[in-house]
């Protein structure tokens, strides 16, 4: 009875034990972990610019709603205003103004563009965007149908405030 009982407290003694060094292992990171830690300590990128403009600021410049069209705001953040476009109940397409004093790299991608619309800088991505820059401001038209064309988008272009928002400093 002894022996059976010098047993049964040596194995529990064992369980514990095995269960304390394995609840204080420290485990190793898994490559998630890491990427997260290198990601947080990045600082380009991740803040918006403090002179960039207020999103509320922006929406005066988009167009008006007309035409069969009506013109919905989705996002507004600082350096950023979008809206979706629709006909019918349906989105079309999406109209956007965004700040780049954030992010250079977007104003210059204008540099060597031949295309001009309404007298600003204007490219095309692909066959469903077209953006102009208007000072420091990006206007983009994204089509989300397919007979939203390159002419409907530089049309929506122009319906914008782009005077009004060449003067916003």
């Amino acid at each position: 009875m002894i022996l059976f009982r010098g047993r049964r407290i040596l194995a529990s003694l064992l369980l514990c034990l095995l269960l304390l060094t394995t609840a204080c292992a420290t485990k190793a990171p898994s490559r998630f972990d890491q990427v997260q830690q290198e990601s947080t300590k990045q600082k380009s990128g991740q803040a918006v610019a403090k002179n960039a403009t207020q999103g509320s600021e922006l929406n005066k410049f988009f167009p008006e709603s007309d035409d069969g069209y009506e013109r919905v705001y989705t996002q507004e953040k600082k350096g950023f205003s979008g809206a979706n476009l629709k006909k019918d109940g349906k989105v079309v397409a999406q109209l956007a103004i965004s700040d780049t004093s954030s992010d250079a790299t977007i104003a210059s991608k204008y540099a060597n563009s031949t295309k001009k619309i309404e007298g600003y800088p204007a490219v095309e991505l692909g066959k469903t965007q077209t953006s102009i820059l208007v000072g420091k401001y990006q206007v983009k038209v994204i089509s989300k149908d397919p007979l939203f064309n390159a002419s409907d988008r530089e049309d929506w272009i122009e319906k914008f405030d782009l005077d009004g928002l060449a003067d916003l400093k």
